[in-house]
């Protein structure tokens, strides 16, 4: 089927969104257990135990300890605001931020950093201008900052302006609990249906009836997944192998034994792995075992990457080389891994 399709459903009885363009699978949320902390949850938590040389405390917070890194001033035993940034590592707290922010679907609110901007994709000076003020009025004398999206550009002003209102007023009631003492969570962090709704393009067929999936081939999809392997040519292929330090990728040709074929293997793989890696869920330290292929090849390799990581949704870092050759990437940690999600 030619087109883009929002798929609303479940998986392993958990709720669950699919992005499928042009019959192909492109993206997948599913909401993590219930016992796990999500990113973009708020909490009045209370400062715990400081961590000599690393400027970094722990938050004691209702639904477990939190990893607060930049955590100069905070003082043990102090209440204090925080945002949690990703999901934990096994057997470590989450990470959290004294840095809020609350973001929808046109506009991300900004408590401490005052002032309207207006995303760089927006290149029209004169609707650039219009989002600024709008902007700036919704906001008024509020402590507040806010950042209109890119999404905001088409949209009518009026729902724009309503959107960035209710915003507003969510950040300030919440930043008002800064005085209150005690532990409590204050935002639920947004779980697979809100994450689409707010992040996804507006698709031309949205289906939120029973059986979604089924119709549109995400189940079969989504089995795929638990296989680490990805065909990108003839049997040109690449495997996706998380452990529990990094996610390991390794490029194979196939029967290709031309010279040029760990080029356009390579190439295809980096052009193949932002989805690849945004499906199962992975982020943290990839290690790229690459095919082989020539030194002077790898201004390309790595302009191939960079360009396409810079067109994925979830922030990643191209590293560079290691003496073994291997390229390397950070990549936030942004979801749960699909396979933990199901579990």
């Amino acid at each position: 089927m030619k087109g883009t399709v929002a798929a609303f459903d479940e998986l392993a009885g958990r709720s669950a969104a699919a992005l499928v363009i042009d019959g192909k699978l492109d993206d997948l949320l599913v909401d993590p257990p219930d016992n796990c902390i999500r990113p973009g949850a708020v909490y009045l938590g209370r400062a715990g135990r400081p961590i000599k040389g690393l400027d970094a405390i722990f938050i004691d917070t209702p639904d477990g300890p939190l990893f607060l890194r930049k955590a100069k001033g905070v003082a043990p035993g102090s209440s204090v605001l925080v945002q949690t940034t990703s999901y934990a590592e096994p057997g470590k707290a989450a990470p959290a931020t004294l840095k809020l922010n609350f973001k929808s679907r046109f506009s991300i609110i900004t408590p401490g950093r005052p002032g309207a901007n207006v995303s760089r994709s927006v290149a029209d000076p004169e609707v650039r201008a219009r989002l600024s003020d709008l902007g700036s009025l919704c906001i008024g004398d509020r402590p507040l900052g806010v950042v209109i999206r890119s999404a905001a550009a088409g949209a009518d002003s009026e729902l724009v302006a309503e959107e960035i209102s209710r915003m507003a007023a969510l950040a300030s009631s919440i930043m008002n609990e800064s005085d209150r003492t005690g532990t409590e969570r204050l935002l639920d962090g947004p779980g697979a249906m809100d994450i689409a709704l707010r992040d996804w393009p507006v698709p031309e067929v949205c289906d939120d009836r029973l059986g979604s999936f089924a119709r549109h081939g995400v189940d079969l999809a989504a089995d795929a997944l638990s296989s680490p392997r990805t065909v990108i040519a003839a049997d040109a292929s690449f495997l996706v192998e998380p452990t529990t330090a990094l996610v390991a990728v390794d490029v194979n040709t196939g029967s290709d034994t031309s010279p040029a074929a760990g080029l356009k293997a390579n190439i295809a793989t980096l052009r193949a792995l932002p989805r690849a890696l945004r499906l199962r869920g992975l982020g943290g330290q990839i290690v790229i075992d690459l095919a082989p292929c020539r030194k002077q090849n790898r201004t390309q390799i790595m302009q191939a990457a960079q360009k396409a990581f810079r067109a994925d949704t979830i922030e990643t870092t191209v590293i560079g080389w290691t003496p073994l050759g291997h390229l390397e990437l950070m990549r936030k940690r942004e979801r749960l891994p699909l396979s933990e999600a199901m579990r």
